[in-house]
């Protein structure tokens, strides 16, 4: 039986909300794609979202702008961060006060020299991460409340992401940014820019996504397998592997985001043979081709009451008809969207899926 094909442009039902998601130049972010993600699922009747592999968290603000209840979940620390300021947060905001207040200039006594020993030559400048080691430092210790702490670290980890070559903590290569050439990529007045101007950018844009769309929402960390049941809807967004097996590691590619949200803890966990400093590895079953399928399998058990919805790439593994073999095995009832997508480091053209098993 072959899914049901969604038209590419169905009528959207309204959102009774609308505040913006801020920019990100995260990889791997639906950002540009909600809109046709809810085109796909807003006919659907449910009221609850479970989102398991929330990440930058766009897609659980989509569902908050549509008036679910939402619980977001991912296993990395930093997503939950943005998840706690974004989705949880029903409204507390950033005010002009605690941003001078984070951008204060603590007596350097008090504050650690990790990231500039640690990190010196490898990311960012040894001034920029003299900023870092006191910003973290003031976020951690004047800002008290939970939710202005995630914004703040919001602001920060995409102020840390815009200044990087590809976006990325992958290697060691601040020389990308200070080598004195013609550029036929990248963004050096962005790179440039200092991390201050992009932070009060980065707070703007945040304080402007909080809202309170009068739902008991809430940010979890842990794994997928490990989540809630009982949702009307189950969002399974997991990091993606490719036709020869190779996964998107956000662990290792944002590992340096990782270790700012947990600074106390962070030296323990850095992997010191390594060039790039990252953190030790975390081996994931869903980066290894072998296995990835049986996750598939265990975590729609799991949740085989609820709507299930995968967002994937057509060329990767496990295969679209592998995915639909296993949404079988739980739903009759299957839909499928598609749509072309050429993304960002990669020539190769694939199509983003959703099969929708109901």
């Amino acid at each position: 039986m072959q899914p049901r094909q969604l038209p590419l442009f169905a009528e959207a039902p309204t959102r009774p909300f609308n505040y913006p998601f801020p920019t990100t130049r995260y990889q791997g972010s639906k950002r540009t794609l909600v809109d046709w993600i809810w085109n796909a699922v807003g006919n659907l009747s449910f009221d609850s979202v479970l989102d398991a592999f929330g990440g930058t968290g766009v897609v659980s603000h989509m569902f908050k702008n549509a008036g679910k209840r939402v619980v977001y979940n991912d296993i990395l620390r930093f997503n939950w961060n943005f998840a706690l300021a974004l989705i949880e947060n029903r409204s507390v905001k950033l005010c002009d006060e605690d941003v001078e207040l984070v951008l204060s200039h603590t007596p350097s006594a008090q504050v650690s020299d990790f990231i500039q020993s640690t990190f010196r030559d490898i990311y960012f400048t040894h001034e920029e991460n003299a900023w870092l080691d006191r910003t973290v430092y003031n976020i951690d210790h004047l800002l008290s409340d939970p939710y202005r702490q995630a914004l703040a670290r919001f602001a920060l980890c995409q102020a840390c992401i815009i200044k990087r070559p590809y976006n990325l903590f992958h290697r060691a290569n601040l020389y990308m940014r200070e080598a004195r050439v013609e550029r036929s990529f990248g963004n050096k007045v962005t790179w440039d820019t200092s991390f201050e101007t992009h932070f009060r950018n980065f707070v703007r844009e945040a304080n402007a996504a909080v809202f309170d769309n009068q739902k008991p929402n809430s940010a979890l960390i842990g794994d997928a397998l490990d989540t809630p049941t009982d949702f009307d809807l189950v969002y399974i967004d997991p990091p993606y592997l490719n036709e020869r097996g190779i996964g998107v590691d956000y662990h290792d590619f944002y590992h340096f985001l990782e270790g700012l949200v947990d600074y106390d803890t962070w030296r323990d966990r850095v992997d010191f043979r390594s060039k790039h400093r990252r953190l030790l590895p975390a081996r994931s079953p869903w980066n290894n081709a072998k296995t990835v399928l049986e996750q598939f399998r265990l975590l729609l058990d799991r949740h085989r009451h609820s709507i299930i919805v995968i967002s994937y790439r057509s060329n990767g593994i496990p295969s679209r008809d592998q995915l639909l073999d296993v949404i079988r095995g739980f739903k009759h009832r299957i839909h499928e969207a598609s749509l072309p997508k050429q993304y960002v480091l990669s020539r190769q053209k694939s199509h983003e899926l959703l099969l929708i098993g109901s």
